[in-house]
């Protein structure tokens, strides 16, 4: 019982998702400040509440639910209930969403949720689905189940996303404003000398930006700050080089705010893209060792007469739409 209140993280990647980042995670106390995301988030809910701000206020998600959040779209997260949550999530591109919507759907546009929260325990199923197959190396499935589930929240919950048009006077001093601040990431300016610099005034230049890009300027720093560390620790940057590199004082600052955003520390971060250069010839990681409030009991092998009859989704047929039918009933786990 007291090991199932720890908290824990993982943060992957696959080498047979290319431009999908996976996490398993069960958090108590753990708080995610104001931030965004270059990919979009589908986090699947196995137990507890997670709170997370979006928009105008805070909405609450619970076992059996989605959070979705789009690209680029600040929220923030933390427990909506003394126990905490625990979740899988999936973090597919914008590329890889749009190629499955234009396959699968009718949207036109650039693809994306309606709503943030999504009362659906058959795709909570899916999501948890992908992850387990990735830890048993099975591409097949968790490729297939992927594109299942995306299809599926897309067509529950999908449209259009509008276009970011820099129309105001205001919004074209905030890109400029942004734009400064991504040159000179490691050393940037003053809100006064920022202002000076793009002829404004301070208190002018934060609305501004905060009404563009929904948080104030040296908080769009943090998270883009820790948006390129991502980056250089992919590219295997050490953590200490990259907290450097991006404008934080030292490691220590690096990982802080990384944590609060990313939801692990660096090194852990980096060692898992480490692992994905050797992932085939990696024992793969048993599913029991992740128990997801009785979602996962025993590691499964996908595409057994067994398994498709007690759990899969029919992958293969197709509805009057053209669409894979995903409709048969939900998974038995």
């Amino acid at each position: 019982m007291a090991e199932s209140r720890k908290e824990r993280a993982r943060h992957w990647q696959y080498d047979e998702l290319p431009g999908v980042d996976l996490l398993h995670a069960r958090y108590i106390r753990k708080t995610f400040v104001r931030h965004t995301h270059e990919h979009f988030v589908i986090a699947a809910i196995a137990d507890g509440v997670e709170v997370f701000h979006h928009g105008s206020g805070d909405v609450y998600v619970g076992a059996g639910a989605l959070a979705l959040v789009n690209p680029d779209t600040p929220h923030t997260g933390r427990a909506g209930v003394p126990e905490g949550w625990q979740y899988g999530a999936v973090y597919p591109s914008p590329d890889v969403v749009a190629a499955i919507a234009a396959e699968t759907t009718t949207l036109r546009g650039a693809p994306g949720f309606v709503t943030p929260v999504l009362d659906d325990p058959y795709t909570v199923q899916l999501v948890h689905q992908v992850l387990r197959a990735t830890d048993e190396g099975n591409a097949l499935a968790a490729d297939t189940l992927l594109r299942v589930a995306v299809t599926r929240l897309l067509r529950l919950n999908g449209g259009t996303l509008p276009r970011r048009e820099v129309r105001t006077a205001g919004a074209r001093i905030a890109a400029r404003a942004r734009a400064v601040l991504e040159e000179r990431m490691a050393a940037p300016p003053t809100l006064e000398r920022l202002a000076a610099e793009l002829g404004t005034s301070p208190f002018a230049l934060l609305r501004a930006f905060r009404d563009t890009y929904g948080m104030p300027p040296h908080t769009w720093l943090t998270d883009a700050r820790v948006r390129r560390a991502r980056r250089l620790l992919d590219a295997g940057t050490a953590p200490s080089e990259a907290a450097l590199t991006v404008g934080f004082t030292d490691q220590p600052h690096l990982n802080r705010h990384f944590s609060r955003i990313v939801g692990v520390p660096p090194g852990a971060y980096q060692r898992e893209r480490k692992n994905v250069q050797d992932a085939r010839d990696r024992r793969p990681v048993p599913s029991g060792a992740w128990q997801w409030n009785g979602l996962q009991q025993h590691p499964r092998t996908y595409g057994t007469t067994e398994e498709k009859s007690r759990t899969a989704p029919s992958y293969g047929t197709r509805s009057a739409s053209g669409l894979p039918s995903d409709s048969p009933g939900s998974p038995s786990e």
